[in-house]
């Protein structure tokens, strides 16, 4: 096993919960997950491996974010509308922006400093600046959003669309429609980009791993996983992916190179969103169940 298990966070202390995406600071390693249930986000630090602090008012929180160029967390709030920036340092909402009836989906543009929202209910993809709270462009969708992403070497966003089954590319500009990529595989969920081979990595519902050229949308790989996947997050160092998947309760680890799963481990019912450290090399992966997050670190030979 390339993955062993060095411990536990406790979230919770009257579980159980019902973690969302997390996302984390690459220079101290601290970790923020979004809490659906509680409505509010959860910082656990790297340095104590603890759980001190909540965001609260984050009300049916979804997304999250990492915004490096301003030192911030954004967070989607789904059940009203809103996503909130927090500082990474003193821990304090910076400010709370509407952005529209359900977003979700989060990506960051760092040049422009930008944040795209994509909305579950109103299917639209809007830019915001998060500084001023000023909406930049609004697109409509072809159907519900999933996870999205930014492309900094095509200037271009990138949007799972769970029916039809599509990954579309948007303008970062101004997010006018560019590609509209069919995939050959019901509800594409968990997306990422291996920069290396400029290939698009979407995990699909009926338990499916599919890799599109980013350029062509030609399928160049794909993988069958265990059971309906939600997040994914790419260890560039190892050239691995690993995949959440609530059902049975597991994390598979797929190598990138022949899109064969090398590992699988045991998790718990429920578990299906991880964030990953690679500086660290350090999988967290969130269990509503028990209110904890698992760590695990990878084996670097």
């Amino acid at each position: 096993m390339s993955l062993h298990l060095v411990g536990a966070i406790q979230i919770l202390n009257d579980p159980p919960g019902a973690f969302d995406h997390a996302d984390l600071d690459p220079d101290t390693g601290t970790v923020v997950v979004a809490n659906a249930a509680q409505g509010r986000l959860e910082i656990l630090f790297a340095q104590t491996l603890r759980h001190e602090l909540s965001i609260p008012d984050c009300s049916d929180a979804s997304g999250v974010l990492y915004l490096p160029e301003l030192r911030s967390f954004v967070g989607a709030a789904r059940a009203n509308g809103r996503v909130i920036l927090v500082d990474a340092h003193s821990w304090q909402a910076i400010r709370g922006i509407s952005v529209g009836p359900r977003p979700n989906g989060l990506a960051w543009d760092g040049g422009r400093r930008l944040v795209l929202v994509a909305d579950v209910k109103d299917h639209s993809a809007r830019l915001m600046d998060v500084l001023s709270g000023s909406s930049v462009a609004q697109t409509a969708l072809p159907g519900r959003p999933r996870w999205c992403l930014y492309d900094a070497a095509r200037d271009r966003y990138w949007v799972n669309i769970v029916e039809p089954a599509l990954v579309v590319g948007l303008r970062g500009a101004d997010l006018q429609m560019e590609v509209e990529f069919p995939v050959a595989a019901a509800g594409p969920h968990g997306l990422a980009l291996d920069e290396a081979t400029g290939r698009l990595l979407v995990a699909c519902d009926v338990g499916r791993l599919v890799a599109l050229d980013r350029d062509t949308g030609r399928v160049v790989g794909e993988c069958m996983l265990a059971g309906p996947p939600d997040v994914v997050w790419l260890n560039v160092l190892k050239r691995r992916l690993y995949v959440a998947i609530g059902e049975p309760g597991c994390v598979q680890a797929i190598d990138l190179d022949t899109y064969e799963i090398v590992e699988e481990i045991v998790t718990e019912q429920g578990a299906h969103t991880l964030t990953f450290d690679e500086r660290r090399q350090r999988l967290y992966v969130f269990l509503p169940k028990t209110g904890q997050a698992a760590i695990y670190e990878e084996r670097v030979r």
